[in-house]
């Protein structure tokens, strides 16, 4: 329930963005990092994490977690300027393609060794993604900065493994002198204020905070209760939502070369999921038979 939990939030976001998109992507960013730093501290006190919290305070896992915040900081910039923009099926295939991301920036940084099936499915979705550049006649950047940003925010904090909690609220505390000034410089030009343009904005903005920190932590119940084989699969709920949203509800144009690049996009996950899959029951397998040898 925890992960089903996040992934729908996370596949709703875009719904909650459009009612907002009457405010700027930069002041949206600027309250979700301004409210989201009390929330990550109300999460610590329930879980009395305060421990981990100050043995978190090292400068080398400080410089890593600058680096997290400063990319998950652009995703998510960039993620509310697609929805405001009208090109949520754009950030949708950004998240489709972030798992083969990963897998790459394992292989290059983690010296994680690639599977025939997997390099496979990275060809097949480079070549999807090929067409939808074609189509546009320029790169899929929002798609390509949503998924690296994000893929690399997941290898830096696997780096230094924390406490999503414990990250969260330290990245947030490097980002919120920033979010602090900009809202302060902001509210003092001409149609600038602190809370949106008052009414729902009162309430919309502050609930950034939450909405922002109550996926991750339902995301990290999930991880240590679930295998890690249902997570990966579960995880493309998210931009399967996100898409359909898009599609069904903003009505956003979908043609022909859309459903051939996104095909293409799909074959490839479905490729790699039915490898990683069999890759972790081979290796329950494995184990297990070595366990009976001994």
């Amino acid at each position: 329930m925890s992960a089903l939990g996040a992934y729908l939030l996370w596949g709703g976001l875009p719904l909650y963005f459009r009612a907002l998109d009457h405010i700027a992507p930069t002041e949206i960013l600027a309250h979700r990092i301004l409210w989201g730093l009390p929330t990550a501290l109300l999460f610590i006190l329930a879980a009395s994490r305060w421990k981990e919290l100050r043995a978190a305070l090292t400068l080398r896992r400080i410089g890593y977690l600058a680096i997290s915040a400063t990319l998950i900081a652009i995703n998510w910039l960039v993620y509310i300027w697609a929805v405001s923009a009208e090109r949520v099926t754009e950030a949708s295939l950004g998240y489709f393609i972030n798992p083969l991301v990963s897998v790459l920036l394992g292989m290059v940084f983690f010296s994680e060794t690639l599977r025939r099936a997997q390099w496979i499915a990275i060809v097949i979705a480079c070549v999807g993604v090929g067409v939808l550049t074609w189509e546009l006649g320029r790169l899929p950047w929002v798609s390509l900065v949503l998924c690296f940003s994000f893929a690399t925010y997941g290898a830096v904090r696997k780096v230094i493994s924390v406490d999503s909690r414990v990250g969260f609220c330290i990245e947030t505390a490097l980002l919120f002198p920033i979010a602090l000034i900009w809202l302060s410089w902001f509210q003092t030009t001409d149609g600038g204020s602190w809370l949106g343009d008052g009414g729902w904005d009162w309430i919309a903005l502050p609930l950034l905070g939450p909405i922002t920190a109550v996926p991750l932590i339902l995301f990290a119940l999930a991880a240590k209760r679930l295998k890690l084989a249902t997570i990966g699969m579960m995880q493309y709920m998210t931009p399967t939502i996100q898409f359909l949203i898009a599609v069904l509800i903003f009505r956003e144009p979908f043609g022909l070369v859309d459903a051939i690049a996104f095909g293409l996009i799909w074959t490839a996950l479905a490729i790699f999921t039915t490898d990683s899959v069999l890759g972790e029951r081979k290796a329950r397998r494995l184990a297990r038979s070595a366990r009976l040898a001994e």
